[in-house]
């Protein structure tokens, strides 16, 4: 918007051309995300102490998740607001990359508010009856492909990057289609089944997200996407803002968020987030290195299906717990490392990822 004005009005000179710069209004994005979490945070608690707006503990999860009953949920709101405001605060405007992010935020976002309100009203943890909430996610997994599909070669692209393999880029052709599904609403939920312990999904989110600020930046260059021989897309960089804007919306609810806990971001954040994950690495033709730097997301979500699976095929269950850091939690393990040991992984993973471009 700032750049967008700037332009338009004629007040900035050739002194001025910094403020073009990507790495620059990048920066900028992460501490206006920041700042805003920081402000809004202790109202928002507040405010949602006030109502009665508190997680719902599960009856059948470990016991010291009881002392964590009354601490205020729905705290993704703050999150959101942050991203937006300051991604129309310096994205520049009309970039079908960044409207693509913004509605996959909004629209799951909503869903998990939806989903959120209506354990708080019923006071159980059921919330939005799962055939409602997928069939919502996939309505929207299938526009945004829809979107993409239509918007032109500019932002389309069916290329599909192979980690450590240079020279092989396949076309999915119509598979597209199941990989948009599988990605962004996989990743919104993988993303909501992690969210468990304080600080856990958002620290992973902020490491993937800025991740993926560094491959957009190489993608929106054609010097660096021809070195690490990825596909040259001309409005990706602009995708480097809204990484930035989340890792700083990401740091600033941490602030709140850390162990012990005073707000939980609840599914309004974490599907939201999840999806904005899985559209960012579509756009960018880097599905797979969502695989890789979101392996921690992947871990827990694969604890779920393989205990659901050998309980209702053997009657047996592989893991104390699932997701997995249940599991490790009623081991006796204290929950702050558990976190922190995870986000130990999800740097590396991140790392690996990167790695992974270079060495293709």
């Amino acid at each position: 918007m700032l750049i967008y004005l700037a332009q338009n009005i004629g007040i900035l000179h050739s002194r001025f051309d910094v403020m073009f710069d990507l790495i620059l209004r990048a920066t900028l994005s992460l501490f206006t995300s920041f700042v805003i979490c920081l402000w809004l945070g202790p109202y928002i608690i507040t405010r949602l102490q006030k109502i009665a707006c508190s997680q719902v503990i599960r009856i059948n999860g470990p016991q010291t998740h009881f002392q964590k009953k009354g601490t205020p949920t729905m705290g993704g709101v703050i999150i959101l607001l942050a991203i937006i405001f300051s991604v129309l605060l310096w994205v520049k405007m009309y970039n079908a990359y960044v409207c693509c992010v913004l509605f996959i935020l909004v629209s799951y976002g909503a869903i998990g508010f939806i989903d959120d309100y209506r354990k708080i009203i019923h006071n159980n943890t059921v919330g939005l009856p799962a055939r409602w909430k997928y069939t919502l996610q996939s309505v929207i997994a299938i526009a945004m492909f829809i979107v993409i599909y239509i918007s032109g070669r500019d932002i389309y692209s069916t290329a599909l990057v192979i980690p450590f393999v240079k020279y092989v880029i396949p076309q999915t052709g119509i598979l597209y289609l199941l990989l948009t599904y599988i990605v962004i609403v996989g990743t919104s939920n993988a993303v909501n089944i992690t969210d468990g312990l304080d600080g856990l999904a958002i620290m992973s989110t902020v490491l993937i997200a800025a991740g993926f600020a560094l491959v957009a930046l190489a993608t929106g260059n054609m010097r660096y996407a021809t070195y690490l021989h990825i596909p040259y897309l001309r409005y990706a960089s602009e995708l480097v803002v809204v990484c930035a804007s989340i890792c700083g919306a990401g740091l600033g609810f941490l602030w709140f968020n850390t162990y012990p806990a005073q707000i939980f971001m609840g599914d309004v954040g974490s599907l939201a987030l999840g999806a904005a994950l899985g559209v960012i690495a579509i756009l960018l033709c880097q599905e797979f290195l969502l695989m890789i730097m979101g392996g921690v997301f992947v871990i827990e979500t694969l604890s779920v299906i393989l205990q659901v699976g050998s309980f209702k095929l053997r009657g047996q269950r592989i893991f104390r717990m699932a997701p997995l850091h249940h599991h490790y939690e009623l081991q006796g393990c204290p929950e702050p490392r558990i976190i922190v040991r995870l986000w130990i992984t999800s740097l590396i993973l991140v790392l690996l990822g990167l790695i992974s471009l270079k060495v293709r």
